[in-house]
Parts: C-alpha cells; structure tokens; sequence
C-alpha cells in the first residue's frame, strides 16, 4: 500500500492531462510513470483492472479512475476556490471535459485500435477514415470555441480543459489531419508548451513537447 497518493501515467496517454492538472495546482500527488506495456501486467492489473491509465491509488488504498473523475477530485481537494464546481467556470469545465473525454476521444476508437471496430484490414481503414472525418469535425468545433473565448484559454480563463485539449491537440499529429488547418489550437499548443506546469509534466512522463525549443 503506498503512503502517499499517487497518479499512475504511461507516455503518450491520456493521464498527462491529470499529471499536468497537478502541477498547476501543486497537489500533494506523486507521479508513477509506468513503461508501455506494464498497464497490462498484474502488478498494476491489481490497482485497476481496466488495465488503463489515468488511476490514482490513495494512501488508504482505494483507487479512483478514469480521467474526468480524477480532475474533478483533484480541482475540489486541492484546486481551492478557482476550481469550485458551483461557480460558471467550473460548470463550463466540467461540460468541456465530458465532451472531450467521451465525444473525441471516443472518436478515436479506430485509429488506435480499428480491429475492435472491423475484421478485415479493408473495413478496419474504413472505420479508421470514417473516424478522421468526425476528428475533423471535432477539432473544428474545439477551434473554433478556443478562437470564441478569446483565443488564449478554453474557457476564457485557464482550466483543467485546456490540460485535456492538449492532449488532443498531440494526438491530431498522429492522424492525416493537419493542426495548420486550426490556428486557434496551434497557438493554443504554443501556449501551454511555454508553461512550466506542462513542462514539469511533459518530463515526469518521459514526453517531448511537439514544438523545437
């Protein structure tokens, strides 16, 4: 059992979000960076049984997952009042990152496991571009509400979205789409890759930032 809390991440996921949320607000939350792969294997098998990451095993033992639920605790235990649910922005929050976290990252089913989707490798890339024409829509939407707010932060003021539109935002490069076609995002990646919570976080995963520099 450990005798802190702990967010267990892996390179590439999701779980930067989370890891990066904590270093905006200083939280008294200990990083794990596991090696691709180990989120399969028994050890962490017995922390979560999902075999995904983000999770967090608190010092008593239980263990709290998926990622829109840890920023929820995360913001109400150590975000103070900037990060309240009952104020405008942490209710736009809180619909921002059900969007993302269920609508476009969802939509990336096909493209990181198409075989769950298909079974022939020629419906498999069919799904895979039926999946980037939703990606395209999504990402137009996000650009075009980052451009609505001002351009600078999500929500006008920054929030645990943005941790998570960054996230989205690395994984586009992954894909045929291009971030030249949503200069409100790129700039956006810009921003947060200049910030020092994104940098300390970007390095407790193992992970480059996308821009030289």
């Amino acid at each position: 059992m450990p005798d802190q809390t702990t967010l267990y991440t892996m390179p590439g996921t999701c779980s930067l979000a989370a890891n990066i949320a904590i270093a905006w607000i200083d939280a008294p939350v200990a990083i794990r960076n596991m090696a691709y792969g180990d989120h399969k294997k028994d050890a962490y098998l017995s922390i979560n049984p999902k075999g995904k990451v983000p999770a967090i095993r608190f010092a008593d033992g239980d263990v709290l997952t998926e990622l829109s639920a840890i920023l929820a605790w995360l913001g109400a235990e150590h975000g103070g009042d900037g990060y309240a649910r009952d104020t405008r922005l942490g209710r736009r929050e809180a619909e921002a990152l059900s969007y993302m976290t269920t609508e476009v990252h969802g939509a990336y089913g096909p493209h990181f496991a198409p075989q769950k989707f298909a079974r022939s490798e020629g419906a498999q890339e069919e799904a895979k571009l039926a999946a980037y024409d939703r990606l395209a829509e999504h990402y137009q939407r996000l650009d075009q509400d980052l451009s609505s707010s001002g351009g600078d932060w999500y929500l006008g003021d920054r929030s645990f979205a943005d941790a998570f539109l960054y996230v989205l935002v690395r994984w586009l490069d992954q894909t045929p789409l291009s971030l030249d076609d949503y200069p409100a995002l790129a700039t956006h990646r810009n921003r947060m890759e200049a910030d020092a919570g994104v940098k300390t976080a970007l390095a407790r995963q193992a992970m480059e930032p996308m821009t030289a520099g």
